[in-house]
């Protein structure tokens, strides 16, 4: 007879609610099943070759959910940071210690919240919006990106630094994924033109400030003594899912 492992596990809430996704999808149901890490997945944590390959957390995070029929490479990126502040919880507890401005800082992790769902991805039927730059004047259609759009992202960016050491194109790489059409075109290579060649600075930092309260995420600022009043990042680093590696 075969046995089924029981093991502990939390209900995980996605900052989209589930809303972009396929009904069919088991991610519509807007939470994810993640088991408690055990000394199994710390292993995971200290595999050279998932470190060399910078996929050390996709396989930690792979690991700890439990319906191993969700497709992880469709997984939001605000979706998929919920699930990395999960794990870390799971493995380690909430409390967090990093260094900001030379000072020792403390934070519970279990007191961060998801951000509040912006009301066009409430209503949204599919992961398509628009955006008007102010300078330009022209439309934007775009999509937020998954997790296997920022595979395909690092791909190219490596693939032109490859071409050129110089090359610094993750910006303008990353908004020619995400842009799928101009004033309505969404021939590939005319977005990729107008990226290049037409998108100005002030309209692209315009951009870039709106999806950053646009995007379903963790609220990951915290707001440190004599710190900036906007706050700052938490920072992640290798001891926030490995508190004992001591770096």
């Amino acid at each position: 007879m075969e046995q089924t492992h029981k093991f502990p596990s939390e209900v995980v809430d996605l900052p989209s609610k589930g809303k972009l996704y396929p009904p069919d999808s088991p991610l519509s149901k807007g939470s994810i099943e993640m088991k408690y890490m055990t000394a199994k997945e710390e292993d995971i944590l200290t595999n050279q070759n998932y470190i060399q390959k910078g996929i050390v957390i996709d396989k930690l995070l792979q690991a700890l959910i439990v319906d191993k029929t969700i497709e992880y490479n469709t997984l939001l990126i605000g979706d998929k940071n919920a699930l990395l502040m999960a794990a870390r919880i799971l493995g380690y507890g909430k409390d967090y210690e990093f260094e900001y401005a030379g000072e020792k800082q403390s934070i519970d992790l279990s007191l961060i919240n998801n951000k509040e769902l912006h009301s066009d991805i409430e209503k949204a039927k599919e992961n398509v919006f628009k955006y008007t730059l102010p300078a330009l004047g022209k439309v934007l259609s775009f999509k937020l990106l998954t997790h296997g759009d920022e595979q395909k992202i690092d791909q190219e960016v490596k693939g032109l630094q490859k071409i050129n050491k110089e090359s610094s194109a993750e910006l303008s790489t990353r908004l020619k994924h995400m842009i799928i059409a101009v004033d309505g075109d969404n021939d590939r290579k005319n977005v990729r033109s107008f990226v290049d060649n037409q998108f100005l600075a002030r309209d692209s930092r315009s951009f870039r400030n709106f999806l950053r309260d646009f995007q379903p995420d963790v609220d990951m600022v915290f707001y440190p003594e004599n710190g900036p009043d906007g706050g700052v990042n938490i920072p992640i680093g290798v001891n926030f899912l490995w508190p004992d590696a001591n770096l």
